[in-house]
């Protein structure tokens, strides 16, 4: 499909800095290995201006590993040929150009290490497909075929989809309020947070066209391995793993949050009021775009320089929007508006499965919330 697609080959192409020309593609090259041979999935090969970049990839899907011994023997096969990178695929989600293997080092110094998951393949397949458009109408459809394979279940290649084995344990020890901040088990579950995160947001931007992705500060976020600490802190503390995610269409970051400990799944964002005279009109302005959103939404009316503001369920709010004025003659300045759901406790993708129950919570506040949500035209 990347050489017959050129589009579709350019936009994976270009994150391992191949030049932009025609792609020839190999599928199981042999290779001489020591007194045996090696057949790496497949072989890239760009050619332009005098230059040739070539890379060995090796693909695994469904829960498959990447072997180690595996990957370093094709990293000192492309050393030897002259090839510029070896790249894996499988549904792992690599973060901040971290590699899911741990190889010897020394095989990199010719030769570039790069991974690339499968949720990143079916993310630029969407965008071409629904968003940023394809030239030939039978490049776009054929296009559509391999993003409605990858889709499949039988073709194990849905990306991230499992917290693993740590999970159980540490959602368990939570409960029990026997946390602490020396369990490595804590650490890989922060990981696993991380690469679901990353993939939602993956996936949404799939769906909408919009660049959504991860809010990370600079000062707080920048290691992996603090923010990874952060989250085990947040876990050990409160029981509570969180994430901001930045959608361009919404007023300010959605904070996602899981709570281990009460089994609940929280959506917020915190939108500005409306320039209006009254607080009533202000809230009323709101509750007018909110008419069919959940009646289980929890508003919140802040104010400046106040700790304790009101706050009520929707339902309550439509028959006395008086609920969330504040008492005194503050001003409301902004909202918060936040959405329960019930967390899947088991590890995976099923019914009862804690991915599953994040996907769902994002799609529904997306849904039902972001979509409806329209800024004031007087500001």
């Amino acid at each position: 499909m990347m050489a017959q697609v050129p589009e579709f080959g350019r936009r994976l192409t270009a994150r391992f800095n191949a030049p932009a020309s025609t792609i020839q593609t190999f599928a199981e090259a042999s290779f001489k290995h020591g007194d045996s041979k090696v057949r790496p999935d497949g072989v890239l090969r760009v050619a332009r201006a005098g230059r040739i970049w070539t890379a060995l990839i090796e693909t695994k899907t469904g829960g498959n590993p990447l072997k180690a011994d595996q990957v370093e023997a094709y990293l000192q096969v492309a050393a030897r040929h002259g090839y510029e990178t070896v790249i894996t695929l499988s549904n792992d989600l690599a973060l901040t150009n971290e590699h899911p293997l741990q190889v010897d080092k020394r095989l990199l110094r010719k030769v570039a290490l790069r991974h690339l998951s499968w949720a990143e393949v079916a993310h630029e397949a969407d965008m071409l497909c629904h968003h940023d458009g394809v030239a030939n109408p039978v490049h776009a459809w054929l296009l559509s075929e391999l993003l409605h394979y990858l889709r499949q279940d039988n073709a194990g290649c849905q990306g991230f989809r499992d917290m693993g084995a740590a999970w159980v344990p540490v959602r368990n020890a939570v409960t029990t309020g026997t946390l602490r901040l020396g369990d490595r088990r804590a650490m890989h579950v922060a990981e696993s947070w991380e690469k679901l995160i990353r993939q939602l947001c993956l996936r949404l931007s799939g769906q909408t066209g919009l660049t959504i992705a991860p809010v990370l500060r600079k000062r707080r976020d920048g290691d992996a391995s603090v923010r990874r600490l952060q989250t085990v802190t947040s876990l050990v503390e409160t029981g509570r793993m969180s994430a901001e995610i930045r959608i361009p269409s919404a007023g300010g970051p959605i904070l996602l949050e899981a709570d281990l400990r009460t089994g609940q799944i929280e959506t917020t964002i915190e939108i500005s009021a409306a320039a209006r005279a009254r607080s009533l009109t202000r809230v009323q302005w709101l509750l007018r775009q909110l008419s069919e959103a959940p009646p289980e939404l929890r508003i919140e009316a802040l104010t400046a320089g106040h700790d304790t503001d009101p706050c009520d369920l929707l339902k309550n709010l439509i028959a006395e929007p008086g609920l969330l004025v504040p008492d005194g003659a503050e001003q409301i300045t902004s909202f918060r508006l936040t959405l329960s759901s019930s967390m899947g406790t088991k590890r995976g993708t099923e019914e009862t499965g804690f991915v599953r129950s994040i996907d769902l919570a994002m799609d529904r506040f997306y849904q039902e919330i972001l979509l409806v949500l329209k800024p004031d035209s007087t500001q």
